[in-house]
């Protein structure tokens, strides 16, 4: 693993944190709590390994239970579903619930919606979910490298679904333009120029999930927040509202990506903003992004203390740890991205090769720490090669 500590000093004021108001955030929970399948995800204590670990807490977010998609990324592509259409009908989005998008009338109002993404698998699969609980067409384009489970899984949505022959970034690109000459409205969770309202509102569902954990957590306040980062848009969203919840002190932001797609550690090494390019070929799937989101890049260059870039083995024994818990503790099943930052806390707490890390993050016997597992097995063949046969390299093999 590589790291470094982030140079850039914390603004004194809390400008990039306000992306959504807190009238934003109760319409936003509310919008969500409209869906027959809601239901608030559960928050696991896993105080066996905290102990194991010498530390004085580790909750983690158990996202498989989103939906029936076993993945958190539903909550931004459907909530930017319900903007693009709110914005279509001059609506207030207080106004807007899963019946009232459902509504024949709506329906007449707007004609023939197509809604087009890119993406990795659970963003296109929570953007094709959406338009086929709403009746529309989807369209999903996919990079280089994506595994025929997860292509599948959008298809069975009823989604025009196909992998390219470009990586994650140049796919993006290509969706655009295809969207752009058939007029089809673009629901992508990264932001470039005159493209900005959508991954904004992205972004700005995901506080849902957010909002579950301060409510699970009560009184109890997380000293080290340790997040996963693709294009940086979950990442960002949950800074932006822990942040303004979790005072005096404010957490520890800890920020891992895999080492193929490390665009955010590089930018701290550069001081800049860095795109990496390539195959970025990793198996955490979903975090496989090259180039920051900007709507992102700013909140978590100015928040986060630690940029860490993780090679694969770290992801898949946060798999093994998670979905083999000692004592007491709940198994959680947890994917290439959503177990990366499992791995690294068990790992720089239990190999002593990591004793200058675990110092960087300031992890001891006072640590509470707070984890989000961004999705469940979502590629069991994949889950299985790394869980049952250990696919990926040890520490002691890397070059």
């Amino acid at each position: 693993m590589k790291w470094i500590h982030n140079q850039q000093e914390r603004p004194n004021d809390d400008a990039y944190l306000q992306f959504v108001s807190d009238e934003e955030l109760t319409d936003i929970r509310r919008f969500h709590a409209s869906f027959p399948q809601y239901k608030q995800t559960p928050l696991v204590s896993l105080q066996a390994l905290s102990e194991r670990l010498g530390v004085k807490s580790i909750h983690i977010k158990d996202e498989s239970q989103r939906f029936g998609l076993n993945a958190f990324k539903v909550l931004g592509a459907s909530y930017a579903i319900g903007r693009y259409m709110a914005q279509q009908l001059d609506l207030p989005m207080r106004e807007v619930t899963f019946d009232a998008l459902r509504d024949p009338k709506v329906r007449q109002q707007l004609g023939d919606v197509t809604f087009a993404s890119t993406t990795d698998g659970n963003h296109g699969r929570g953007v094709a979910w959406m338009a086929h609980e709403l009746g529309y067409r989807s369209v999903i384009y996919m990079p280089k490298g994506t595994t025929q489970t997860r292509l599948d899984n959008i298809r069975k949505l009823g989604a025009e679904a196909s992998i390219t022959d470009m990586n994650y970034d140049d796919t993006v690109r290509y969706t655009a333009e295809l969207a752009q000459k058939n007029g089809w409205g673009i629901i992508q969770d990264t932001a470039w120029e005159g493209y900005e309202d959508v991954p904004k509102w992205i972004m700005q569902g995901y506080s849902t999930l957010a909002q579950e954990v301060i409510d699970s957590l009560g009184d109890e306040h997380p000293t080290h927040i340790i997040l996963q980062a693709g294009v940086g848009a979950f990442a960002g969203a949950m800074v932006a509202v822990f942040l303004r919840a979790f005072q005096n002190p404010a957490p520890k932001i800890i920020l891992v990506e895999p080492d193929q797609a490390d665009c955010y550690y590089q930018s701290g090494v550069k001081g800049q903003k860095v795109c990496v390019t390539g195959d970025l070929n990793t198996i955490m799937a979903g975090l496989a992004c090259g180039e920051p989101n900007p709507a992102a890049f700013d909140i978590l260059t100015s928040h986060t203390q630690t940029f860490v870039s993780a090679p694969d083995w770290v992801a898949a024994t946060g798999m093994r740890v998670l979905g083999n818990p000692l004592g007491e503790d709940a198994r959680v099943i947890s994917g290439e991205s959503g177990a990366v930052t499992a791995g690294l806390v068990y790992t720089v707490c239990s190999d002593d090769r990591y004793a200058d890390l675990k110092e960087e993050m300031g992890l001891d016997e006072n640590s509470s720490i707070l984890l989000i597992s961004t999705e469940g097995d979502t590629d069991p063949v994949m889950y299985r090669s790394v869980v049952w046969e250990g696919r990926s390299p040890k520490p002691e093999q890397e070059a």
